[in-house]
């Protein structure tokens, strides 16, 4: 496949001899927002997790994973190179905001100046210019969000995993942060994937919708 985006060919994901996803085709174009949506155990971060080439082993799963024209099935997690959020943002609390940021650079980025004038960089984009030294429980739901998201970004990601990022949040904060998520998305030309249950997120989104039936074992 020689196209650009996140592209899913037949993918399947069995648990035991019982199906839980699939086959599942999709395509994402680069910048393009696709809403996956579905009742808890319905398997839709069971998909995230296997993008990311983190499924548990008790789970079974076959098709093929492309993203820019490379098949990445079987390819190391630490080498598919997706981004990805979670509900929680699992920032490190022993670590400032700016050693949080820090840690979504890449290794090959060595230079001193280098990694301080992206990290300053990414603090403006996310409204917290000053904030390097804070420690990340002084900052609000909101703001540590946005470190979270400006962590996986400045990690250089080919794709973006949205693993219902906004249900914790309360309403106002929420819709902030969804749009703010999803204009970076767009601006960085990113295929992006959300696992949603909330209409709004897709309604926000205004990509596609895809919906996957409700399964009983927990995904």
């Amino acid at each position: 496949m020689n196209s650009k985006g996140l592209h899913l060919q037949n993918l399947t994901l069995h648990l035991g001899e019982r199906l839980l996803v699939g086959p599942l085709n999709l395509s994402i174009q680069p910048g393009e927002i696709v809403t996956l949506m579905g009742e808890s155990g319905a398997g839709k971060s069971s998909v995230l997790a296997h993008l990311c080439g983190t499924l548990p082993a008790a789970f079974d799963a076959a098709g093929e994973i492309w993203i820019d024209a490379t098949e990445v099935s079987t390819v190391a997690p630490q080498f598919r190179r997706f981004g990805i959020l979670f509900q929680d943002d699992l920032l490190f609390p022993h670590l400032s905001v700016g050693q949080n940021l820090a840690f979504g650079l890449a290794p090959c980025i060595q230079s001193a100046a280098d990694r301080r004038d992206r990290i300053e960089r990414a603090l403006g984009v996310a409204g917290l210019v000053g904030f390097e030294d804070r420690d990340p429980a002084t900052l609000s739901g909101g703001q540590r969000a946005r470190v979270a998201l400006m962590r996986v970004l400045l990690s250089e990601p080919r794709a973006l995993l949205l693993d219902e990022p906004f249900s914790k949040l309360d309403p106002v904060t929420r819709q902030r942060f969804r749009e703010f998520v999803f204009d970076h998305a767009r601006q960085s030309r990113l295929p992006t994937l959300l696992v949603s249950h909330d209409r709004d997120d897709a309604v926000t989104a205004a990509g596609a919708v895809l919906n996957l039936p409700g399964a009983s074992a927990a995904c």
